[in-house]
């Protein structure tokens, strides 16, 4: 991948793991606890601090926005989070928590100029993403697929994550700035991929099984997703049946073909924002998210491999 769509993914790949510390965290771990979840496994955090800028969504809006997760998952932790805390609560201690994982990860440089600098070019970027999403965020059904989520390619209410969290006012701490517009920036991805694979015609657990069989991580990382051994094989069955998929699991030239199709269209409407910042700005920012980037790589918070498939798509 070369020209503007290698760029937008290295921001991509700079950005996602400075937003992914609040899931993995030990001080998130902690203040997810404080307000009262259980902090024995992570996901009843995880709903909680991805989704608490739609407000007290429902299990229906959470399947929509975050995509990937089965609707028997999902059910599991939402709506019911938040009787353990509200949305308005856990924003504010999601807040905290990245404060204090931060200041634990790069200490007093959270103070400092090139932290600023950072701050102010990532806010400019995720300031041009504006507050709508790229494209239809819509949800490719296959007939029978469960979840009750429509019909292929149905158009869905606009608004998504990338929305959500645009609304949110900014933290005035330079540090929390710049964790704000990664996540504003990724959220923005994610709502661009998501219209991409209802483009494709690629439903939630397709999209799962069409990664899985490029090589994006093994199929036992994406278990983590929720969906059955069943639904995950009938989507493989209904990949073969479009020739998307060989028998022994592995991606066809055809399914590689689409793939490669929904990842340009990805970093196609991801494109925006760094377009408004610029290329000189798009460098700069880059060169000051090296250093950081490699401490949080090399911490070992987040896991070696990953449902995003970073590093290897």
């Amino acid at each position: 991948m070369t020209g503007e769509p290698a760029r937008v993914r290295q921001m991509w790949h700079l950005l996602e793991p400075l937003h992914a510390v609040l899931y993995y965290a030990p001080e998130a771990f902690e203040e997810a606890a404080a307000l009262g979840y259980d902090t024995t496994e992570r996901w009843a955090s995880y709903f909680a601090w991805r989704a608490a800028p739609l407000g007290a969504a429902d299990a229906r809006e959470v399947v929509r926005t975050f995509h990937s997760f089965a609707p028997a998952m999902v059910g599991g932790y939402v709506p019911d989070g938040w009787a353990t805390a509200a949305p308005d609560v856990v924003l504010a201690a999601r807040l905290r928590a990245v404060d204090r994982a931060y200041r634990a990860l790069f200490g007093d440089r959270v103070e400092g100029a090139e932290f600023a600098e950072a701050a102010e070019l990532a806010r400019c970027a995720a300031e041009a993403a504006g507050p709508g999403v790229p494209g239809d965020l819509g949800v490719a059904k296959a007939p029978g697929a469960p979840g009750g989520l429509g019909v292929a390619k149905a158009p869905v209410a606009p608004g998504g994550l990338g929305a959500a969290n645009s609304a949110l006012p900014w933290p005035d701490a330079p540090h929390l700035a710049l964790w704000h517009a990664a996540t504003v920036l990724r959220e923005h991805r994610g709502d661009g991929h998501i219209a991409a694979l209802a483009e494709a015609g690629l439903d939630p657990v397709e999209a799962l099984v069409s990664f899985a069989a490029v090589g994006a991580a093994a199929p036992e990382v994406f278990a983590s997703r929720g969906w059955s051994a069943a639904e995950w094989g009938a989507a493989r069955q209904r990949l073969r049946e479009r020739g998307l998929l060989a028998a022994d699991g592995t991606a066809t030239d055809a399914g590689r073909e689409l793939r490669a199709k929904v990842e340009l269209r990805t970093d196609e409407e991801a494109a925006a924002p760094w377009r408004a910042l610029g290329e000189p700005g798009r460098e700069r920012l880059a060169q000051l998210l090296g250093e950081p980037w490699l401490e949080v790589i090399g911490s070992g918070l987040l896991p070696s491999e990953n449902t995003l498939g970073i590093g290897k798509v």
